[in-house]
């Protein structure tokens, strides 16, 4: 549906075409002649103007380029007499979408409106790929194969096809963006546009510009009108990233657009009705915001009707190879650069390290090693990870273990620097020794001795008889 103007002189033509499209669920406005219709186009905007071509004072002429002029990408359709054809020809010539021929059918003026209407929503679309290109995700583009990404996305298999709100929370870097792309790219809406809005990059008064749109003159700077995101996502997906960056007054309006699917631009008064499927992600803690009065509890309960919790990579190791290798392919193209791969202390190397940037601080590592690599292959030397740095043990040095005054057992000393290397390992006690210079042997001992629980889905391997172990 769209905003239409009827510009003719005939009252009575006039006045059952706008009846009949009114009818049909089109905003629809009048004009009784060209001033009238000029006048109205300086006031605001119209998707489609459906005007005479020849009418007391400013033609249908004059009407077309005071629309070129001012909006643009406004469809203006021109009625014509039979010996004006050739006229209404030449206006499409000069920006005209189309004319029809007095007398027609209602089904035929419906049919170029829909044809206008379409066309402007094409190039809403090509608008935002150009903006956002290659935004649009498969589930073939997400890389990883851990039990917790497994989870992720048999939730987004399951509410990808509906128009439920979803709302994605996690650490940043963690690919909640991705997340959400999957979930619009496998919806009945795959075909329409999905458009991203990250909150937390914008000021308040910018932000609700961006994405309610404004009208000419609505602000200091605002020389002429503009779509908001909103209007350009009608028909498919609005991706809300940071959502709890939002200022109270955003969010109130964020909230009605959810509710009652319309809004108005900054500086307007017409309600403008859209169908939007939104999604929202957010790296803060929004039930803690909401009883600090911070969030909007009703908001937040609109927000998460589905939630989507994406794990941090350092409880998704088994993906770190696969991405790793990615991000390799990736770079070797951009960077016009042959990298085959990593030396295997490398790989171990990406294993132990705690990533807390998630899988942006392993894109940023990957990338960096390939411009130092000299060879083929990445070395441990080429990785700059800042907790795999080796820990100096001189008297200058600072202290590895914090004692308190209280002091503290030796016992629960061992027991934090053996869950944290386990960690570090994917709880892959081999590895976990090799952290610690310890045997495999002395570290399944002390994971037995100190009761040290696995998560779920790990276990410890069983304690193997032999000698005492009187040290380690």
């Amino acid at each position: 549906m769209g905003r239409i103007l009827i510009a003719d002189d005939h009252d009575s033509l006039r006045r059952g075409l706008a009846q009949a499209l009114a009818d049909a669920g089109h905003d629809v406005d009048e004009a009784a002649n060209g001033n009238q219709a000029i006048e109205l186009l300086h006031e605001g905007f119209f998707d489609v103007i459906v005007s005479d071509l020849r009418m007391g004072g400013s033609t249908g002429l004059d009407v077309l380029k005071t629309a070129r002029a001012l909006h643009p990408r406004t469809a203006v359709i021109l009625m014509t007499a039979f010996g004006s054809v050739s006229t209404a020809v030449e206006a499409m010539r000069s920006g005209a979408f189309d004319y029809v021929q007095k007398p027609f059918e209602i089904e035929e003026m419906e049919v170029k409106i829909a044809k206008a209407l379409e066309l402007r929503r094409m190039q809403h679309q090509i608008d935002y790929l150009r903006h956002a290109g290659g935004d649009i995700h498969d589930f073939d583009h997400i890389i990883g194969s851990s039990g917790a990404l497994g989870s992720v996305l048999g939730i987004v298999r399951k509410v990808a096809r509906s128009n439920t709100t979803v709302l994605v929370r996690g650490e940043t870097g963690t690919g909640k963006e991705l997340i959400a792309g999957a979930i619009h790219h496998n919806s009945t809406r795959a075909s329409r546009s999905f458009v991203k809005v990250n909150c937390a990059a914008l000021q308040e008064n910018l932000l609700e510009s961006e994405l309610f749109g404004h009208e000419k003159g609505a602000f200091t700077g605002a020389d002429k009108q503009r779509i908001g995101r909103f209007e350009q996502a009608d028909g498919g997906t609005l991706f809300l990233d940071e959502v709890g960056d939002m200022s109270p007054s955003t969010q109130a309006k964020i909230l009605r657009v959810l509710q009652e699917q319309e809004f108005e631009r900054l500086g307007g008064t017409r309600t403008i009705k859209v169908d939007v499927r939104m999604l929202a992600a957010t790296n803060r803690d929004l039930a803690a915001m909401v009883r600090a009065g911070t969030f909007r509890e009703d908001l937040y309960y609109r927000l998460n009707v589905v939630a989507i919790e994406m794990p941090p990579l350092r409880e998704r190791k088994d993906d770190i190879q696969p991405l790793a290798a990615f991000f390799i392919k990736r770079f070797s193209g951009e960077l016009k650069k042959r990298i085959d791969g990593m030396e295997p202390d490398a790989a171990r190397m990406l294993m132990r390290y705690n990533w807390p940037g998630n899988i942006r601080e392993l894109e940023n590592a990957i990338e960096r090693a390939m411009l130092l690599a000299d060879g083929h292959l990445i070395t441990p030397a080429d990785l700059r990870l800042g907790d795999t740095a080796p820990v100096s043990s001189g008297g200058d040095g600072a202290s590895l273990v914090k004692i308190p005054p209280m002091g503290v057992p030796l016992e629960e000393i061992e027991r934090v620097a053996l869950v944290e290397a386990l960690k570090m390992s994917n709880w892959v006690q081999k590895d976990a020794a090799e952290l610690l210079h310890i045997s495999p042997r002395v570290m399944n001992y002390k994971i037995k001795v100190l009761n040290i629980d696995f998560p779920r889905g790990r276990r410890a391997a069983p304690l193997r008889a032999g000698p005492p172990l009187a040290a380690v």
